[in-house]
């Protein structure tokens, strides 16, 4: 996979924006949950070129199985490769912390997952502690695809 540069930094530790506030601000702006954000900020990314946000992403961690949240590319920036280069960089350090399994639930975006190798699978067949997450129990509808990749 390859596409622009991008330097993550962890949003609970970005030095030069309120990087919590940024996940916030793109969740929002996109129509996307922001309930439990705060509450899981060590999980979120925000993603720069230079010094310009062009988007988001993260990844809950359980133990060998993660969850991929909310990859959003900034308007300004869409087109251009950078949700493919965001979610190869969650990608590379979930599999170095430890993640075989990434899942994922999406209502606009199955074809772009199904070509970075993600397989639709049932809902139920996702482990329970991904299940139990407020993702799966409280803010994406039953009705979008659930998808599964093996790194």
């Amino acid at each position: 996979m390859s596409g622009p540069d991008v330097t993550l930094r962890r949003a609970d530790e970005d030095e030069d924006e309120d990087g919590m506030a940024v996940v916030e601000t793109l969740l929002a702006r996109n129509d996307l949950p922001t309930g439990d954000v705060r509450g899981k900020a060590d999980c979120f990314y925000v993603g720069y070129r230079g010094d310009s946000v062009v988007g988001i992403g993260g990844v809950e961690r359980f133990e060998r199985s993660g969850l991929l949240r909310s990859i959003v590319v900034e308007r300004s920036a869409r087109g251009a490769g950078f949700g493919t280069a965001l979610c190869d960089e969650l990608e590379t350090r979930a599999a170095a912390a430890g993640v075989e399994r990434l899942y994922l639930l999406t209502t606009t975006a199955a074809g772009f997952f199904a070509d970075r190798g993600y397989a639709e699978i049932e809902r139920a067949d996702a482990p329970d502690s991904i299940r139990e997450t407020a993702q799966f129990s409280e803010y994406c509808p039953a009705t979008a695809t659930c998808m599964r990749k093996h790194l």
